[in-house]
């Protein structure tokens, strides 16, 4: 808790309205737990490149299945950083996009990407380190 004089809360602070501060901390965690999950920042940073059909996406992310992709890009459409276009030939085809919404996100997803790689040999150390004083190594 912050001192009386201090000023600022950040929206997960408790303040004089304690009750606001937990409801604004909640939604931003359930907001953070439905885009910050693996496959939708892959999906997301490969979907950066440009609208693919499923299997070009399926492809291009990696390791991942069929049914894991098509949840994730149903949890991305609801909301609203990826568009599910279909063309009606025979057989169908289905185009996924980032929206407006999912090419504001790519930034955010680059940025920790990139932090993830400045830092790998920092975490590789870190844990390194943590099996050394457990006995694990």
């Amino acid at each position: 808790m912050k001192p009386d004089n201090h000023q600022e809360t950040g929206p997960c602070e408790e303040d004089a309205d304690g009750c606001q501060q937990v409801r604004a901390c909640d939604h931003i965690s359930r907001m953070l737990a439905r885009i910050s999950d693996k496959w939708s920042l892959l999906v997301v940073r490969v979907l950066g490149h440009g609208p693919l059909r499923f299997n070009a996406l399926r492809r291009e992310v990696g390791e991942i299945s069929q049914k894991v992709l098509a949840s994730t890009l149903r949890e991305l459409e609801e909301n609203g950083f990826v568009s599910r276009t279909v063309t009606h030939t025979t057989p169908p085809q289905v185009e996924y996009a980032l929206t407006d919404l999912g090419r504001e996100f790519l930034d955010p997803v680059r940025g920790l990407a990139e932090w993830v790689v400045a830092n790998s040999a920092r975490m590789d150390e870190a844990r390194a380190a943590y099996a050394r004083r457990r006995g694990l190594d």
